[in-house]
């Protein structure tokens, strides 16, 4: 069964089979308010856990999105270039950014009840 983490910085992701699906919580498209824009990673790129890989562009501010793993891109949400509005209406479902796979596993992040604790 997948489970959902999240990091302090705000990202949730889904690992499976050493794939993981990563998108924003909840509470983080709240702060931001309504997104209008977002450039997401090129597929087959890699990245080093905690550097930007996505940007979002809401109507105050710009936020980045960071690596939870040492990982691979394999497939972007295409949805949001035409609809960044996902990411606030349905950010657990719809709204997910992309997938990638793990090239280091390990254990990171907090589950829902260390999360909601974090943001209180």
């Amino acid at each position: 069964m997948s489970v959902i983490r999240y990091m302090k910085t705000h990202e949730w992701f889904i690992e499976t089979d050493d794939v993981i699906k990563v998108g924003i919580s909840n509470y983080a498209q709240g702060e931001l308010g309504d997104i209008v824009f977002i450039t997401l990673p090129d597929v087959n790129s890699e990245y080093t856990a905690g550097t930007a890989i996505v940007e979002l562009e809401a109507t105050k501010t710009i936020a980045e999105v960071y690596a939870p793993f040492d990982c691979k891109v394999i497939e972007i949400n295409l949805s949001l270039e035409t609809e960044p509005e996902l990411i606030n209406s349905d950010p657990l479902i719809e709204g997910w950014l992309f997938k990638a796979t793990i090239n280091k596993p390990v254990k990171v992040g907090m589950n829902e009840d260390e999360y909601f604790k974090f943001i209180s």
